[in-house]
């Protein structure tokens, strides 16, 4: 076997993290900023991450808020109820203060974060909600 075909010892298990948006550029930034801290999966629609999400358990979810064919905000309550220690996470561009509260409550989102996003804070706000679902899923 060469060196190039011996697989490297399995490291620990990465935290699995989803991140929906529809633009692929910010997909990809984001999952490139993410992934060595972290097992990224990515989909650019809600209905493509509750098809995800059905399949693989995640610690984190991170939702842009508004995509053509579903809402991020509304996909983010709606997982909030199936997989109530996922934390989550939005995304957003502008949102009026009133409805980002609402928005805060009904979701029970972990942060969100305004667009332009610092990608180092990003990363941290990620390692600190996949804390914030282990210490949710030890208190039950």
């Amino acid at each position: 076997m060469s060196a190039a075909e011996t697989k490297p010892a399995p490291g620990p298990k990465k935290d699995a993290v989803l991140i929906i948006d529809d633009e692929k550029t910010i997909l990809e930034v984001f999952a490139a900023a993410l992934s060595p801290h972290f097992e990224v999966t990515t989909a650019q629609s809600t209905r493509e991450a509750e098809f995800i999400l059905h399949k693989n358990p995640f610690k984190v979810v991170i939702a842009d808020h508004l995509m053509p064919g579903g809402n991020g905000m509304s996909f983010l309550v709606r997982a909030r109820e199936e997989y109530p220690h996922m934390q989550r996470i939005l995304v957003t561009g502008y949102m009026k203060p009133e409805m980002l509260m609402r928005s805060v409550n009904e979701a029970a989102l972990f942060r969100y974060l305004l667009k332009p996003v610092e990608l180092d804070e990003l990363i941290q706000i990620v390692q600190d909600a996949a804390k914030a679902h282990d210490t949710s899923l030890a208190a039950t």
